[in-house]
């Protein structure tokens, strides 16, 4: 972990801060394969780790650069920023063209995740009996969840401790998406949408000196439910960045092929052409969530069609997002030179 780095490599890690959050916004995609492909993953994984009793006894203490030294905090500050930034911003932006040409949306993520899959396997030469089969097992799990079909809302405060577990996995696991996996656990509504919309509005409420919540036994509900989950993402993020630093320090190689399989696996997900499947309500009307957007709960994939201009223009933006991953690896590889 490397606290001296210039003006330059901050503003880097800023843009992939912006990645990162993009990524994790979108069902489907993960904001670890950013990690991964563009070489932070280790450092990101290995700072989380950092975040322990020692940690916090160095914080309890008052003793601040100690304990900013110790978590890589310079790092993990820029790149969370990157993230926040990104949820008001590049996610907007990413949410704009999702709805208006979400088929080139999915197409350039698509080829991304393709170009990413081959640097990933160019790099790695561990390739042995071991490796082959936890990459083939890394493969399936991942095919597997990507057709999965989704389970029914379930507010039982466990499970909605389990579900926090699960959502910050697109951060720290490649190819796993936490909003995607929310959205088979039947949860994604309940947890990101309702929840943080009883939050916004209890907030806004008080703002004016409107206490009314301490009434409102659902409103008090939600946001027990927001807690646990919260909670459950703090404690998750911290115990799979643990297991993770742990299993990459002793099975780097097995680790890495399940990666890569797991990669592969997700494409499944990702593929472009797809119909995507909303929540309706019982006369067959979508279902809209406060911001006036249908809840999405699956997708229906077919095989594109070649006579359509448009399967074409996909394609394109294929190409184009193993381009941009082919400009990524260059430019890595110019500024190890030129260290």
């Amino acid at each position: 972990m490397d606290e001296t780095r210039t003006f330059g490599d901050k503003i880097l890690l800023f843009i992939k801060g912006l990645a990162m959050g993009a990524a994790n916004k979108v069902p489907g995609v993960s904001g670890g394969i950013v990690a991964f492909v563009v070489g932070f993953y280790e450092e990101f994984i290995y700072s989380l780790q950092r975040i322990n009793l020692t940690a916090f006894k160095l914080l309890l203490n008052g003793r601040f650069k100690s304990f900013s030294r110790y978590v890589n905090g310079s790092f993990l500050f820029i790149l969370i920023l990157g993230m926040l930034f990104s949820y008001f911003s590049v996610s907007k932006i990413l949410d704009y063209f999702l709805e208006r040409r979400e088929l080139f949306v999915w197409s350039l993520f698509f080829g991304m995740i393709i170009g990413s899959i081959y640097f990933i396997s160019k790099e790695f030469e561990d390739w042995n009996k071991k490796t082959i089969l936890a990459g083939i097992l890394g493969l399936i799990v991942g095919i597997s969840i990507s057709f999965l079909s989704p389970a029914r809302e379930n507010d039982n405060l466990w499970f909605i401790f389990f579900c926090g577990i699960i959502s910050v996995s697109g951060m720290t696991l490649p190819g796993l998406s936490g909003s995607f996996i929310l959205i088979l656990l039947g949860n994604y509504v309940l947890l990101l949408v309702d929840s943080v919309n009883a939050l916004y509005d209890t907030l806004a409420e008080f703002l004016v000196g409107d206490f009314s919540v301490f009434s409102n036994e659902e409103r008090k509900r939600t946001l027990l439910i927001l807690s646990v989950f919260t909670a459950g993402s703090g404690i998750g993020l911290v115990t799979l960045s643990h297991l993770l630093g742990y299993v990459l320090k002793y099975y780097k190689s097995i680790t890495t092929a399940v990666i890569i399989g797991f990669i592969t696996g997700s494409l499944g997900v990702v593929w472009p052409w797809k119909k995507t499947i909303y929540m309706l309500d019982t006369a067959g009307n979508r279902i809209l969530d406060s911001n006036g957007d249908g809840i999405i709960v699956n997708y229906n994939r077919y095989l594109p069609d070649p006579g359509n201009p448009e399967t074409w223009w996909a394609i394109g933006y294929i190409l184009l997002g193993i381009v941009l991953l082919v400009a990524l690896e260059w430019y890595g590889k110019y500024r190890l030179k030129d260290a």
